[in-house]
């Protein structure tokens, strides 16, 4: 059985390896994807450290990639073994309400997540379902390909479909890493007004300001909330958006929403929620909505705007390390080493 190499990481030892590992196979509707680069994500922090565990007790990470068909599991009349493609980090479950009654895979309730529920990308290979799949033109490089699928269309989703964002609305943005930083784009380029980005980090905030950032301020200023105000005429903010998701961070997010406004929990951590009165929420009717993903069309949404010059990503790649460097890699994201937006991996 022919072999490859592939990141390996065990759930009771903490324990993560590149080892030698069989090349999967792909079934019917399925197809095996030589991968070609593949993003290196806070939600894999997440799953190294025990925060969001996976379903299985050792698996391949990683869920950020693109690359091309190597093989299909049955014909397609869609897809060629040498298509260029992104991966969307999803598979229906097959079981829930949605599912039985036939549902769209991205609408399955218990939806499994690549490199938690079923092997992942940091691997020379991968097998995803083909409606999984979105062709990748030529001008795109794959570095850049890759980290669509996470990086930039879990803030994209958030941005038109859980908050449908207008123009002129006036938006917050808590921490400005890989996601953060895709979600300020995000929000320009619907004509969000202003767009406020947070982050302790000077260098964080001043790349939100060259990517259309109006106003940056660092969350531990004691007068944030008075200079959000400032910022938006007295009325506050109508969304905001916490890619932190620390009890800190949300406190400050929503005492900084204007009437109507909408605080948008991007972000993943253990911290519980406390908002603050609740009769803020009641009479300024103010709303709180979690937010996680994406669905495969904004995929192709955003591949259409790369590939025409709307949405630029050549800034959006930091560093580009070879497999065997996992390691390296995931320490320069959890210790902020350079700043870094999204550091991708090339089996």
């Amino acid at each position: 059985m022919p072999t490859m190499r592939a990141a390996r990481f065990d759930a009771a030892t903490r324990d993560l390896a590149v080892h030698d590992v069989p090349v999967p196979q792909p079934g019917p509707g399925e197809a095996l994807v030589r991968v070609a680069a593949c993003g290196i994500c806070h939600s894999d922090l997440s799953l190294l450290r025990g925060v969001v565990p996976s379903s299985l007790p050792v698996i391949t990470p990683g869920h950020e990639a693109a690359g091309s068909i190597a093989a299909l599991g049955s014909p397609d009349s869609g897809w060629q073994v040498g298509d260029r493609v992104v991966l969307a980090s999803g598979r229906a479950c097959g079981r829930c309400a949605t599912c039985r009654a036939g549902g769209a895979w991205d609408d399955c309730r218990d939806q499994q997540v690549m490199a938690f529920d079923y092997d992942g990308a940091w691997a020379e290979y991968v097998v995803v379902p083909t409606v999984a799949l979105t062709r990748l033109p030529e001008g795109i490089p794959m570095e850049r390909a890759a980290i669509l699928a996470d990086a930039v269309a879990t803030p994209y989703a958030a941005v038109v479909e859980t908050a449908r964002l207008r123009p002129a609305m006036a938006v917050g943005v808590w921490g400005l890493g890989g996601v953060g930083v895709h979600l300020v784009q995000a929000a320009r380029l619907v004509g969000a007004a202003p767009i406020v980005a947070l982050d302790p980090l000077e260098a964080a905030r001043q790349r939100a300001r060259d990517l259309g950032a109006d106003h940056v301020l660092d969350p531990a200023d004691g007068d944030v909330v008075a200079k959000i105000g400032e910022f938006t005429q007295g009325n506050g903010l109508d969304v905001a958006f916490d890619v932190v998701a620390r009890g800190s961070t949300m406190a400050q997010a929503s005492a900084a929403l204007g009437y109507r406004g909408q605080l948008v929990l991007v972000g993943i951590s253990a911290d519980t929620v406390e908002l603050g009165p609740e009769t803020d929420y009641a009479l300024k009717r103010r709303t709180v909505t979690g937010h996680f993903g994406y669905r495969k069309r904004h995929i192709e949404e955003l591949v259409t705007l790369v590939a025409r010059g709307r949405l630029d990503l050549s800034r959006s790649v930091s560093a580009v390390l070879p497999l065997e460097d996992i390691g390296e890699g995931v320490r320069r994201l959890a210790e902020k080493e350079g700043n870094p937006v999204r550091i991708v991996i090339r089996p």
